[in-house]
């Protein structure tokens, strides 16, 4: 089975304080994900993340698709990164780290994910056709987002890889 990997990272003229403050909490989730996708948080998201939460969401990755999303907060260090991993939904296997360091005039936010897909072959054919396209798409409505939120960092470049390991 196929693993891949998504690598985002975006500049934002925050302090890091105000950035995790922000994504420390699961509810805002539903802020930084496309309204198409049906996001809806079930339970799990009424306090700050910790390790060991667990969170449960509804969410239609592919139109007239929903599913349940299972994720547990894995690990966390107060300030700087925390980690998702899915117990039970879409993906064969995702785990996310999510990293905010300082820089000069703001904060890098900086995810990686790594992520096998279901149905062996055929999943691995659907990857470039549906999954990758729509993971790019995800990521650039949540940098839109953050930017209309917090604004946008001068002389800075976001990147985006999504590639095979």
């Amino acid at each position: 089975m196929q693993l891949y990997q998504l690598k985002a990272v975006q500049y934002l003229p925050m302090s890091k304080k105000e950035a995790w403050d922000f994504l420390s909490s699961p509810a805002n989730l539903k802020v930084i994900t496309p309204e198409h996708m049906g996001f809806n948080i079930l339970d799990g998201a009424d306090r700050k993340m910790f390790p060991g939460q667990i969170i449960q969401y509804i969410v239609s990755p592919f139109a007239g698709i929903k599913t349940k999303w299972v994720t547990e907060i894995t690990h966390v260090k107060e300030g700087s990164y925390f980690v998702d991993e899915q117990r039970f939904g879409p993906y064969a296997l995702w785990h996310h780290k999510h990293f905010i360091r300082e820089i000069d005039g703001g904060v890098a936010m900086e995810d990686v994910i790594d992520y096998k897909l279901p149905f062996g072959i055929i999943g691995q054919m659907m990857h470039p056709i549906l999954v990758k396209r729509q993971l790019k798409k995800i990521f650039a409505y949540r940098e839109n987002k953050l930017e209309e939120l917090f604004g946008k960092m001068k002389n800075t470049t976001n990147e985006l890889n999504l590639r095979s390991i």
